[in-house]
């Protein structure tokens, strides 16, 4: 028994290239995407999934003026009809196209639960319901007059809209994102009172440039408000290259409270900044005291925002604090501008302002030659039934006789010659005139008056007229797109007396003095680039006074309080106290290693005192067989003697050895298997200097150069051994040391050790001490 033939498609073998074949089918996925899911279209600013929402609803006749329906109705019938997709994703389209805090002119009407600024999400689809706005019953307008082509559906059952005739700015009004294969959108709404302006000069000026075109948009407009901190020449840079970002801050005002308290009260926070979130963050901020002028944070939302920050102090400025604010926390946020468009629906192009704005003029022109060509037939069509009904008016007894009495009255009718002898050619029915006065209804007839028939004609011919004009000169077509335009800037758009309020004082004025604030009007306001500042560091920390202690083996601490230095403290075992001393939370402390370089240490991140402390080389790059030389407390202004143990040295200013990293600062350069060995703060008129062999040198301090780093100069000269010590005094005050027994003695009869720089010294006088320190 054989078996059937296999079939040609199972036995033919395709062969090809493995990359070619993945880069074939990958390019088909990538073009899918972006021209199909995230790039929106130049013309009517809409994702497929945005436009089929609107058409579904059309459908539903869900418009303004209607019910609701439950949104999982409008859902099914999007993926059921047109959008072979998951139905989370739609509805996440549609809860987004209904929240006022997401778009600037919402197309869905909401009602039920569509999330919150927060970040709350939507109700389930099965307990909301939503219908159609004015602006989006304004994208839809004219689809019953052939404005646009249709295309089937995805199953060919039914047919769907390439692209809506969009008489509302939306692509720029209520902006866009998405992210496709390579290549991404990211525009942020804007005013369309504003568009409207810079559309109708664009109609009067076709070449107009950026600069001009800025001046009547000078920057988004986002539904949650905020100020615009942009320089203007950024903005300008954006809209002419499609590119670019705008830096957007909260709004705020300080509260008085009376007897000298305040507090700041932040009433819009930027564009897609989740409020719960923000506040998280700014508790955050005050739990790690990484703010510490910030005391509190509350809020006290309802259905405006306001978050309440009080400071720690009333002697805070409150400009400082939100400064300081901006830079930590989401109230201050970029927002991106990309302006990757659809161009004619197909090829995806980044855009400067005024190609987006001519887009959609264009799109406008060729939507208001469709609808008129469109009316004109069915201007056609109605005067050639008038004409009829205008026959049969004349000749009614005739035509009730012929429909009475022929078996085929239309054909009779089609055949016989009405012109009762006044025209040689004779007037004859056409099928659509017969077929009119055959449908027509008995009760019509009392209408048919000729007077009636021809004043309607009349006008249609007028009508006709008016329209074959307007299809022939571009002149006319422009200025009827101007007169939509103002349409309908007049009725999304701000009153007259507030379209021009740009800047964020003379919008917060106008807001208190107009009650509701029109939803056209200007909500986002410009503002100057604050200039940047450095915030002192203090103005971050809690001031709190703190004793660091770091012992022999270099493990540090910071001892809430000032302790007596004297105390008696715990180490580990066989390691001992080096240094201690008195500091406040908010200073630096400066650390000169053996190899000559300075770290800087933030006294506010010093472990705490309750044990042992942690090793200072966890802190910064400090070299196995390096030691710390001298910590101390970072004092503005002062300057330090720094010297090795090859007798070299100078003068150097602490605000020059301030290190940025761990790796610490280089300063003092030595030569050969040399050690730093001296850091001490200069004071008085003369420098001293001891070597290993308790030779002892006096020369004044005018001597010595005063430098950011190198070897320095030779201080002292020395046959054997190196630098001992070396200190600062003032000479009329004499040379102190402690001797022996620890008591202070000081020498002023120094005349037989002053010397000339890098002198060779003479022996220390009696009682000077054996480990040839000073200190």
């Amino acid at each position: 028994m054989s078996s059937a033939p296999p079939d040609d498609d199972m036995q033919r073998e395709i062969a090809e290239p493995l990359a070619r074949a993945l880069g074939e089918r990958y390019l088909t996925y990538a073009l899918s995407t972006i021209m199909h899911r995230a790039l929106p279209d130049a013309r009517d600013g809409l994702k497929p999934v945005h436009r089929r929402l609107l058409w579904a609803m059309r459908q539903l006749k869900l418009d303004p003026a209607s019910g609701y329906k439950k949104s999982a109705r409008v859902v099914g019938d999007v993926i059921g009809k047109f959008h072979p997709h998951g139905d989370q994703a739609v509805y996440d389209a549609l809860v987004r196209a209904a929240q006022d805090f997401s778009l600037r002119y919402p197309l869905i009407d909401g009602q039920g639960n569509f999330g919150n600024i927060d970040g709350d999400g939507a109700a389930a689809m099965r307990y909301t319901e939503s219908r159609l706005t004015a602006v989006a019953q304004a994208l839809l307008d004219g689809l019953d007059e052939d404005a646009v082509d249709l295309k089937p559906t995805y199953d060919g059952e039914e047919e769907e809209p390439e692209v809506l005739p969009a008489a509302f700015p939306n692509l720029l009004a209520n902006g866009a994102t998405g992210i496709a294969v390579g290549m991404a959108t990211s525009i942020p709404p804007h005013n369309v009172g504003e568009i409207a302006e810079a559309l109708l000069h664009l109609i009067r000026h076709p070449e107009a440039r950026t600069e001009t075109l800025v001046d009547m948009i000078p920057g988004p407009d986002f539904p949650t408000g905020g100020v615009l901190v942009e320089p203007r020449e950024s903005i300008l840079s954006s809209y002419r290259t499609g590119r670019g970002s705008f830096r957007l801050r909260a709004r705020w005002e300080v509260e008085d409270l009376g007897r000298g308290t305040w507090q700041i009260i932040v009433t819009e926070i930027p564009y897609q900044v989740q409020k719960s979130k923000l506040v998280e963050r700014l508790a955050e901020l005050i739990t790690s005291k990484k703010v510490a002028i910030l005391a509190d944070v509350r809020d006290e939302s309802a259905e405006d925002v306001r978050l309440v920050l009080e400071p720690r102090a009333r002697t805070v400025d409150p400009a400082m604090l939100m400064e300081t604010l901006f830079r930590n926390s989401d109230l201050e946020v970029r927002v991106p501008l990309n302006m990757n468009v659809l161009i004619d629906g197909r090829t995806p192009k980044v855009c400067g302002l005024a190609e987006v704005l001519r887009a959609f003029l264009d799109h406008r022109r060729e939507v208001l030659l469709r609808r008129s060509r469109y009316r004109l037939g069915k201007i056609a069509h109605r005067l050639e039934v008038l004409e009829g009904y205008i026959i049969a008016f004349l000749n009614l007894d005739r035509i009730i006789e012929i429909i009475r009495t022929e078996d085929d009255p239309k054909a009779v009718m089609m055949a016989e010659d009405w012109s009762n002898g006044d025209a040689p050619d004779g007037v004859f029915l056409s099928d659509v005139q017969a077929e009119a006065i055959l449908n027509m209804r008995l009760r019509s007839l009392r209408r048919l008056e000729e007077m009636q028939l021809r004043a309607e004609r009349d006008e249609l011919l007028a009508e006709r007229a008016d329209l074959e004009a307007l299809v022939g000169d571009e002149a006319l077509q422009w200025g009827r797109i101007g007169d939509e335009i103002r349409a309908m800037r007049d009725k999304f758009g701000a009153p007259r007396a507030l379209r021009q309020l740009r800047l964020a004082e003379d919008i917060a004025e106008a807001r208190r003095a107009t009650t509701p604030w029109p939803e056209g009007a200007r909500r986002t306001g410009l503002a100057d680039a604050p200039a940047v500042e450095d915030v002192p560091a203090e103005a971050l920390i809690e001031r709190e006074p703190v004793t660091v202690v770091c012992s022999k083996m270099g493990w540090i601490r910071a001892m809430k309080g000032h302790i007596a230095l004297d105390s008696e403290l715990k180490y580990k075992d066989g390691d001992e106290g080096r240094f201690i001393f008195h500091a406040q939370t908010t200073d630096r402390i400066l650390a000169f290693a053996s190899d000559g370089r300075f770290f800087t240490l933030a006294c506010d991140r010093l472990p705490g005192g309750r044990g042992m402390g942690e090793p200072v080389r966890l802190m910064m790059d400090l070299g196995n067989d390096d030691e710390i030389v001298a910590l101390f407390v970072h004092q503005p202004g002062t300057r330090r003697l720094v010297a090795s143990s090859d007798g070299d040295g100078f003068i150097v200013a602490e605000s020059d050895v301030l290190a940025q990293t761990r790796t610490g600062r280089q300063v003092l350069n030595l030569r050969g298997g040399g050690k730093a060995r001296v850091c001490v703060p200069v004071t008085g008129d003369h420098v001293a200097v001891v070597g290993d062999n308790r030779k002892l040198l006096v020369f004044p301090l005018e001597e010595l150069p005063e430098m950011t780093r190198g070897k320095g100069v030779r201080l002292q000269k020395y046959k054997d051994g190196g630098l001992s010590d070396a200190t600062t005094f003032a000479l009329e005050h004499g040379l102190a040391w402690l001797d022996p027994a620890g008591r202070t003695r000081t020498e002023r009869e120094l005349g037989e050790y002053i010397a000339r720089r890098a002198s060779a010294g003479r022996m220390a006088p009696r009682g000077f001490p054996r480990d040839n320190r000073f200190t």
